[in-house]
């Protein structure tokens, strides 16, 4: 046998000699530095690439005067751009579209005004202007704009923090068109200057959590009208509501309730079947509008509103009046106006270009998210002016809009002339609306956000964003809308601090037969190159974590040199990083290489870099005085190049072990 093991050693060490031979004989590329540039042109490029990653000047290029006006037209109005191709097929399609999202609009917009603790009148007009301005400036062809009930709660909540929409109205409603006016300059303001990145700081686990509490807690809120209770709590947590429910259930009514269940069943009922079948979108569509009709019908046949339920009243007749001077600039509630339009201008802008993005996906077609801001934006300041309050693209609506055929924006169009004949024409006939159909109507409508499967996709997929779900969705509950939203924001940002200061580090290996290097603990089949200790840096390098690096780098040294002292040798002579995922680099940066070249120096190793980016490589050239970054055998394109150069200078290096 013992022949046997020594002629397969043998063979074996054959098999790496002529491995290493192949290894050896791999051309080495040159690591250049790039094409120098000048500070300005550099700002220029960076600040490109933050602002105007979609280049919108390039259609420009090339053009005539003439032409780049049209363009120019075109871009700020989007109706430019389809409106002289409009034909009559086009409008039968929209005209449809538009009368059933009209049918879902009123109601609705009635019930989500009262559920901001504004006049029901105020819902509807908020459904008339603004559609008319979004059809104008807006790129999307399925966004079926108007008052929303996650917009409309916080706003609502937020304001009555404050003043009391019952004890003081008119300021409330003055301090709600002001709220409408910030909450639209904010988001033009974020259009304008392309800073609309700052909304990808609600992630899709925050919205999750956020959208899934903000439903319950307003479906909590609809219990005062579902029981017929008079006196009901301000607060919005769960706890608050749910003890409000329990102390005053002698003012429940078996009437309202009756009534309230019966409509909220067939409001549900008539969801799932076009759930069910995409093809009966119209029956949740035009449900609401039903029950309105229906529940109205039965209130003046039976005079039910003198046996304890409670009806909307009369509605003011005609347009919108005008609002602008009941904005108010100054004051002690000024603060409180700012800050209920930053986060419910955050909330809705976010809504609407996350389902006008959904639809255009599903049309292939693009939305530019600045315009949408823009024209979003545009809208809440136009509509803060004409007796609107805070409107933007609604997913149930839009949801109704695309099912139903739409083509243009010409639906939302029709859906403001059927409003707006309504207001004219029309408002008697909601005078005994039962307020339980409201709350049944907003319960059906809320339920919708609370979405099961993707919590669980989340929860599958990563359990930390799962967490931050977890946080937004109970904070909402048991909190405030607000600070919910603001635990989960805080604890998005402190992951995103953390991959920044503690970046990782792998320790790479070869893949036997290639030359390719992998995660040692990724890859089982890659091994370790004898004399070398290779390290990935999978993060930018700057202020934030270069100490990090250079104590987790040093750890990584020392526990490969205590597996090599068990081992009873000590062949380490090079530390090699790949740089590939380094992207950018500071002066701390700079800093950290400069002295951890100094101390593997003085532990007998060299520093090699791989693959260092332009920036990097920039800046350690500049930085370099003696030229250590500037060697040939401390700078390689590739793993396999260095190791294969630097491998023949192991073996006359002397040992390090003492």
């Amino acid at each position: 046998m013992e022949p046997n093991t020594s002629g397969n050693m043998q063979h074996d060490d054959d098999d790496d000699h002529h491995q290493c031979l192949e290894i050896a004989t791999m051309e080495v590329h040159k690591v250049v530095p790039p094409p120098r540039r000048s500070t300005f042109e550099k700002l220029k490029a960076r600040l490109k690439e933050t602002f105007f990653p979609d280049d919108p000047l390039r259609q420009f290029k090339g053009q005539p005067v003439k032409k780049k006006l049209i363009l120019g037209a075109q871009y700020i109005f989007p109706i430019l751009e389809w409106g002289p191709n409009y034909s009559l097929k086009l409008f039968k399609s929209d005209i449809v579209s538009g009368l059933t999202i009209a049918s879902l609009a009123i109601p609705q917009g009635i019930s989500y005004a009262k559920l901001a603790n504004l006049p029901a009148i105020v819902g509807l007009y908020s459904s008339f202007v603004p559609p008319l301005v979004y059809a104008v400036l807006g790129s999307s062809r399925d966004l079926a704009v108007g008052p929303v009930s996650i917009a409309s709660l916080i706003l609502g909540s937020m304001l009555r923090q404050e003043v009391s929409p019952t004890k003081d109205p008119l300021l409330f409603l003055q301090l709600a068109f002001t709220t409408t006016f910030f909450a639209g300059l904010f988001q033009a303001s974020l259009g304008f200057l392309r800073l609309g990145f700052i909304i990808d700081f609600l992630s899709k686990a925050t919205l999750i959590g956020f959208m899934a509490g903000a439903a319950i807690i307003v479906s909590l809120q609809q219990l005062k009208a579902l029981l017929g209770i008079t006196h009901f709590t301000k607060q919005m947590g769960l706890v608050p509501v749910l003890t409000s429910v329990f102390h005053n259930t002698n003012e429940w009514s078996w009437q309202t309730i009756l009534m309230g269940v019966c409509f909220l069943v067939f409001l549900l009922l008539a969801r799932h079947i076009s759930m069910r079948r995409a093809k009966l979108f119209w029956v949740s569509a035009g449900a609401p509008l039903a029950c309105v009709i229906l529940s109205t019908l039965v209130v003046f046949a039976f005079k039910a509103q003198h046996h304890g339920i409670s009806v909307i009243g009369k509605l003011q007749e005609g347009l919108n009046p005008p609002s602008w001077n009941m904005l108010l600039f100054r004051g002690s509630h000024l603060g409180l106006v700012v800050k209920t339009g930053l986060v419910t201008g955050i909330i809705s802008l976010t809504e609407g270009i996350a389902v006008g993005r959904t639809f255009a996906a599903l049309k292939n077609y693009q939305v530019d998210g600045n315009k949408e801001m823009m024209a979003i934006g545009i809208m809440n300041i136009v509509g803060s002016s004409t007796s609107c309050y805070v409107t933007t693209g609604a997913f149930s609506r839009s949801a109704v809009n695309h099912n139903a055929g739409a083509k243009t924006a010409v639906s939302n169009v029709v859906m403001s002339v059927t409003v707006m004949v309504t207001l004219l024409f029309l408002m008697p006939l909601f005078q005994y609306t039962p307020n339980v159909v409201l709350g049944a109507i907003i319960v059906t409508a809320v339920i919708g956000l609370i979405d099961i499967p993707a919590a669980y996709q989340i929860w599958k997929i990563d359990k930390y964003d799962f967490l931050v779900m977890s946080c937004a969705f109970l904070g909402v509950i048991f909190i405030s809308v607000q600070e919910g939203l603001a635990i989960a924001v805080g604890i998005s940002i402190f992951k995103i601090l953390l991959q920044i200061t503690r970046p990782k580090t792998v320790m790479l290996g070869n893949i036997p037969g290639t030359d390719i290097y992998r995660n040692l603990h990724h890859y089982k089949d890659a091994m370790r190159v004898p004399g070398f200790l290779i390290l990935s840096i999978e993060a930018p390098i700057n202020f934030a974590n270069s100490a990090y690096l250079k104590e987790r780098i040093l750890r990584w040294i020392e526990e490969h040199e205590a597996e090599e002292d068990l081992k009873k040798q000590s062949s380490l002579g090079f530390v090699i990083l790949e740089m590939s995922a380094v992207s950018a680099i500071d002066t701390n940066g700079v800093s950290f290489f400069q002295d951890f070249r100094k101390a593997m120096e003085k532990k007998g190793f060299e520093l090699v870099l791989v693959n260092p980016l332009a920036e990097v490589i920039e800046k350690l050239q500049r930085s370099d005085v003696a030229g250590d970054f500037r060697r040939p055998d401390s700078l390689y394109l590739t793993v396999g190049e260095a190791v294969a150069s630097l491998s023949s200078t192991i073996k006359t290096r002397p040992s390090n072990l003492v």
